[in-house]
């Protein structure tokens, strides 16, 4: 299967458009087989019964023509040129529309879209989540300032053209920045935020939390996470780089006690709204950065018997690795959705006295060259 995307030329977000499906699947297979070999064999990857509308969050930007049309889409590749996009192949269908519907509305409603250069402007972005097993959906109106013109009216309007949108949030992003998401959140329709179903438990997703975007790969990802854990009854588990806690929830089930430790203030929040959601009792969630936390563990000599971690595309750091090894967990989980940071990480634990068992790489983002992989890794008596 390959897409008949009109847009790949100038979007340039799917870097494997116009190639078969299972060829993609090879080369993502021949690159890990490349950097992580060495260690193990790779095993088969596991591919989508469906590679396209699996992303269930979706971020388009806003700007007016000279001739007083608006556009929305994404930004070309290296610039600042938004490619006007109607469909995207890779996006869940409900939300590319709702985005189309907001472009329609904004000229009846007078609303400016933001202009970075010249700091004018209302709208800079919006974002579009969905609970893919749930059906909630979140639109979150990325904004300049809170001041947004007949708000309960345009909520109307757009709930009438689209009555599952279930909350619709404010976002206020008055930064000359980058990132898409201010920290201020204002809820103008429903609860603020959404719930989704995983494994068998239920979360909630704010607008500021991770939340992976392919929830269907993402069940075979966790799943075999814990098959690779092999947890008991009495293990202490590590959940390190946490997020919003799904993998320690999902962990609880099986483990005697689940520590995790996250960074982001939003995501801790949630993580504990998740804990008393599944009324689990196992769970410690701590804020702060995932290398401090494992280091002050370490001196202390604090045990844990098992530490899977789900670091960000830039991977874990040599003290964490470190710290790891001088606790001595008898297993690490290793959840990577960066190849390359993978290798290098896993060349420091084979260092520290780890082996490395088995590799499973899961194809959660088709037509692109992103795949996700876990490892495990035992130590080495």
């Amino acid at each position: 299967m390959s897409t008949k995307c009109p847009y790949a030329a100038k979007c340039g977000g799917c870097d494997y458009q116009g190639i078969e499906y299972d060829k993609q699947l090879e080369l993502k297979q021949r690159e890990l087989q490349s950097l992580l070999g060495k260690y193990c064999k790779v095993d088969k990857i596991i591919g989508m019964e469906n590679p396209e509308r699996y992303r269930c969050k979706v971020t388009a930007s806003y700007t007016y023509l000279k001739n007083g049309a608006y556009i929305s889409g994404v930004y070309e590749k290296d610039s600042h040129r938004i490619v006007k996009i109607d469909d995207c192949m890779i996006t869940d269908k409900v939300a590319n529309e709702i985005i189309v519907t907001i472009r329609n509305l904004l000229k009846s409603f007078k609303i400016k879209t933001y202009n970075e250069d010249t700091g004018f402007g209302l709208l800079r972005h919006v974002q579009i989540r969905v609970g893919r097993f749930s059906g909630q959906i979140m639109v979150i109106l990325v904004v300049s300032n809170p001041t947004f013109p007949s708000k309960n009216n345009f909520v109307k309007v757009l709930r009438e053209k689209h009555p599952e949108i279930t909350t619709v949030v404010l976002n206020v992003n008055n930064k000359h920045t980058g990132m898409v998401l201010g920290e201020r959140n204002i809820p103008i329709y429903g609860k603020g935020y959404i719930e989704d179903e995983l494994c068998g438990l239920r979360f909630k997703i704010s607008p500021g939390s991770f939340y992976q975007v392919n929830p269907v790969q993402t069940q075979i990802l966790y799943n075999k996470a814990m098959e690779y854990a092999a947890l008991q009854s009495s293990d202490i588990v590590l959940d390190a780089y946490s997020g919003t806690g799904t993998i320690g929830c999902i962990t609880s089930k099986s483990a005697g006690r689940v520590i995790e430790v996250e960074l982001n203030k939003q995501a801790v929040k949630d993580a504990i709204d998740n804990i008393k959601r599944n009324s689990i009792s196992n769970i410690r969630v701590y804020a702060n950065d995932a290398t401090k936390f494992i280091c002050k563990m370490a001196e202390e000599e604090k045990k844990t018997d098992v530490v899977i971690m789900d670091p960000p595309r830039s991977g874990s750091t040599p003290e964490f690795i470190d710290a790891v090894a001088k606790m001595g967990p008898s297993r690490v989980v290793y959840i990577s959705c960066g190849p390359q940071s993978l290798a290098r990480d896993l060349k420091l634990f084979v260092k520290k006295g780890y082996s490395v068992c088995k590799i499973q790489p899961v194809d959660m983002f088709g037509f692109t060259s992103h795949v996700e992989t876990v490892v495990l890794m035992s130590r080495v008596k």
